[in-house]
């Protein structure tokens, strides 16, 4: 089977092609470049034929209604989409309203589960970064959402009156004395990063004294960012999302 998945996030699309159980293509578009230019400036970029097409969206319903006809014409193939359950591929959901966790945080999940299968902290940094917990059962423990590096930074520049725009780095952290910025827009990029790392580092640090042993799983676009500044260095993913509805596609419940 041929299949194209589609992780669409809030800022960026990123799709993969799985082909005989592996996933042998990825790319990703910008949504700002789909919103100037139209879907064409993705689907030029994308198989013409494939049997299936399988989708994580939390770009909202309006931007998903446009994506299935668009592809799916493109495709000959329907679209669809993926949705948060209260439990399957091994999983739990802790939500007492389980459609109500983002998505991408349980396809996420699903794939992280599907290669571990023990406790694990699933932390996929984007324009927010969330942080899902599981145990060895399989159970979700829950989950918390911060703002991501680059919305921090955002938020700064607009909320304050003397601290400028300032742009992200791909260049990881560094763990020493180079964290602290010795100006205005280090010190925020510096202050941004290290939050993220604190909040994983704390999340991992009560699992571990609650009686987990969990292993850190790190995806998403701002990953490379925070790579650098765990304590310790966590098995990073960047297509996990794209794993995690594979998985779901070859293991249908």
């Amino acid at each position: 089977m041929t299949a194209l998945l589609m992780d669409v996030g809030n800022s960026r699309l990123k799709w993969g092609v799985l082909d005989d159980g592996d996933i042998r293509r990825t790319g990703h578009i910008a949504l700002a470049n789909i919103k100037k230019k139209g879907l064409s400036e993705l689907t030029t970029k994308l198989p013409r034929k494939v049997d299936a097409v399988f989708a994580s969206n939390v770009a909202g319903t309006s931007f998903g209604t446009r994506l299935s006809g668009v592809v799916g014409m493109h495709c000959n193939a329907d679209v669809h989409f993926a949705r948060s359950e209260r439990r399957g591929w091994g999983i739990t959901n802790s939500y007492r309203q389980p459609r109500l966790l983002g998505v991408d945080r349980w396809v996420a999940m699903v794939g992280a589960w599907a290669e571990l299968k023990s406790a694990c902290l699933i932390v996929d940094a984007g324009t927010a970064v969330t942080l899902d917990a599981i145990d060895r059962d399989g159970n979700h423990l829950g989950g918390q959402i911060i703002p991501g590096v680059e919305t921090m930074l955002n938020s700064l520049s607009t909320a304050t009156s003397d601290i400028p725009a300032v742009k992200t780095t791909p260049k990881p952290t560094s763990d020493d004395l180079k964290m602290f910025g010795r100006n205005t827009a280090a010190a925020v990029r510096e202050g941004a990063q290290n939050a993220v790392a604190g909040a994983i580092d704390r999340a991992t640090k009560t699992l571990r004294s609650n009686g987990y042993r969990p292993k850190v799983i790190l995806t998403g676009g701002g990953a490379s960012r925070i790579l650098g500044a765990l304590t310790k260095e966590p098995l990073h993913r960047p297509n996990l999302v794209l794993f995690g509805l594979a998985h779901m596609l070859e293991n249908d419940q």
